[in-house]
């Protein structure tokens, strides 16, 4: 059944979020063997990502949301590009159903359309299929409660301590079936939402930007935004392709951008990822922009018209000390939450914060919407370049100096080993040795990647030959002791 915006009186209505319910259960599952991460369940299709597994999850999910929430409903669904997306929501809807659930499938769009839908109609919940910036072999699924924010921790663990039961042994017969509605069309009530805070406001006539669109959620909807505003538009990576998406473009690969940036004298260009929930810029000399400058002039926008309270800005422990330093000078407040746009959107709440984000290019501001949204921190980003009258070089060359980063990943592909990193005593060992020689000039952060197979080791410092040096002693000793 394939319904339009216009057949949805009672859905798109205005409501107040349902809230999820805070359940105190406990971790049945060890942490190091959950299968929802930091973004929900993400791995290669096929292998872990199984029509069987996804089967039982859309099943359980639809179980529990039904208990948490004492009602039945509906399920916002959206997918990207990737060849299995297709294979998992169709399998996804079948358990879905079969617990009692409506679901509406918007089809190919962004993650962030999934949250907007959800929050904005009555629906339960929603899930996207999507495995973000991973290659594409790679898939993920990753559920929203009602009010658009991820799942809590809570009942992602109730739903994944439900999969070792049986979904065939717990679906009932009779009429308690949900249906499946093909919904394209709720994806221009998304786009719609875009704009309306610049109707009549902004116009972005004269702007040439460049969007690299990285073959996936965002082709179909990015061109027709900026377009809309008036921008003169020039599209990379243009059409959803699965076999291609995020390979050697979009927000992990800029280099394409670049070259695009500087052949067609744009005044600027972004890059989103698979499932557009991030975004990076590149400005019209080619430096990138990452989500650190992006935090930072935005906060600075918000903080002039008197909406960033007490001058907050909540980033995580990958910002950079010198964004940290400089908001600081200027009478800001820089919290700092783990790496997750979940996590950056609970310290939001705790801290009464309108503005977080990641220094990736996951940008949240609670002005406008609940999550990571790429195409709305372009869109911002843009309209300040607009207003400012200079360009995104000068505003960038005005705000902060980054202290010298070195991020290095190191392949472990034994999940435990990767897990437990913290008992590896000779990592730790190595970890005290280089915060002693650093002292208050650098900071160092090792961490287990929550979506891929990674150690990721950072070191930062006033002094790049330390940066360097110490990333590289770091490395080796994760190489030696936890790579088997």
């Amino acid at each position: 059944m394939v319904m339009s915006s216009e057949s949805l009186p009672s859905l798109l209505s205005t409501r107040s979020p349902l809230q999820n319910s805070s359940s105190s259960r406990g971790c049945s599952v060890p942490k190091s063997n959950r299968l929802f991460g930091t973004d929900g369940i993400r791995g290669k299709a096929g292998q872990l990502l199984t029509p069987a597994l996804a089967m039982q999850v859309g099943f359980w999910a639809g179980t529990v949301l039904k208990q948490e929430t004492g009602q039945t409903g509906t399920l916002m669904m959206g997918q990207d590009s990737r060849c299995s997306s297709d294979m998992l929501a169709m399998s996804l809807t079948s358990g879905l159903t079969a617990a009692g659930l409506d679901v509406w499938n918007m089809g190919l769009c962004p993650t962030p359309a999934v949250a907007y839908l959800t929050h904005h109609t009555e629906a339960l919940g929603g899930v996207m299929i999507s495995a973000s910036h991973n290659p594409p072999e790679d898939n993920g699924i990753k559920f929203f409660g009602a009010d658009g924010s991820k799942l809590s921790l809570e009942i992602q663990q109730m739903i994944e301590d439900h999969l070792h039961f049986s979904a065939a042994e717990h679906i009932s017969g009779g009429s308690v079936w949900g249906h499946h509605h093909t919904c394209p069309d709720l994806a221009q009530v998304y786009l719609e939402s875009l704009q309306k805070p610049f109707i009549g406001t902004l116009n972005l006539q004269g702007m040439k930007i460049v969007l690299d669109l990285a073959w996936g959620a965002a082709t179909q909807l990015a061109p027709k935004l900026f377009e809309r505003m008036g921008a003169n538009v020039i599209c990379l990576h243009e059409r959803p392709d699965g076999t291609r998406i995020n390979v050697n473009c979009g927000s992990t690969h800029l280099d394409s951008l670049k070259t695009a940036v500087a052949l067609h004298e744009a005044d600027l260009g972004f890059a989103f990822d698979g499932d557009a929930d991030r975004v990076l810029a590149i400005d019209n000399t080619g430096r990138t922009v990452d989500g650190d400058y992006i935090l930072y002039l935005w906060g600075q926008h918000l903080k002039q018209a008197g909406q960033l309270p007490d001058s907050k800005i909540v980033a995580t422990v990958m910002s950079n000390l010198g964004f940290e330093r400089a908001w600081e000078k200027q009478g800001g407040q820089l919290i700092r939450a783990d790496v997750g746009d979940q996590y950056v959107h609970a310290e939001m709440l705790n801290h009464n914060a309108m503005l977080g984000g990641e220094q990736s290019g996951h940008i949240l501001c609670r002005h406008y919407g609940i999550g990571g949204d790429g195409l709305q921190t372009a869109l911002h980003i843009a309209a300040i370049v607009k207003q400012s009258g200079v360009t995104l070089h000068e505003l960038v060359e005005g705000s902060f100096v980054t202290y010298p980063q070195i991020l290095k990943n190191v392949r472990v592909e034994d999940r435990d080993r990767r897990c437990h990193w913290q008992s590896c005593e000779p990592l730790q060992n190595a970890i005290s040795k280089a915060e002693a020689a650093m002292g208050d000039q650098g900071r160092i952060l090792v961490r287990a990647s929550g979506t891929e197979p990674l150690i990721r080791v950072m070191v930062e410092a006033a002094d790049f030959d330390m940066v360097h040096h110490w990333c590289d002693y770091l490395v080796g000793v994760v190489d030696q002791h936890l790579v088997p």
